[in-house]
């Protein structure tokens, strides 16, 4: 389902803003547990401000739909266009130099 949000927050994103973006979507293994990210960028830029405010609007709309809805939007979006990208393993390991708690500490 990851896979499926990613892609189709990343594809409206690109609708709305009449750009071609490229995105990935991964599954961030840690030694006792996962999350997934959204990696999105312009192919010409190397910086834009509006992503993390557009994608957080759609990820915010997509959280109030039921997982039928959200099929029937992800197949929508396929008979559009939607290339979907495949979802990307990638392990991490835990960095304590970069946990909260030291920036507590000055």
């Amino acid at each position: 389902m990851a896979t499926a949000i990613g892609n189709l927050v990343a594809y409206r994103l690109q609708q709305a803003r009449g750009e071609t973006l490229a995105w990935q979507v991964l599954r961030v293994e840690l030694p006792h547990s996962h999350h997934y990210r959204l990696v999105l960028r312009h192919p010409e830029r190397v910086l834009d401000v509006g992503f993390s405010h557009d994608a957080a609007r759609l990820l915010d709309e997509l959280s109030n739909e039921t997982v039928e809805a959200l099929r029937q939007r992800y197949h929508d979006a396929e008979k559009e266009g939607l290339s979907p990208v495949a979802l990307r393993h990638v392990s991490e390991d835990v960095d304590f130099w970069r946990d909260d708690f030291w920036n507590w500490l000055g």
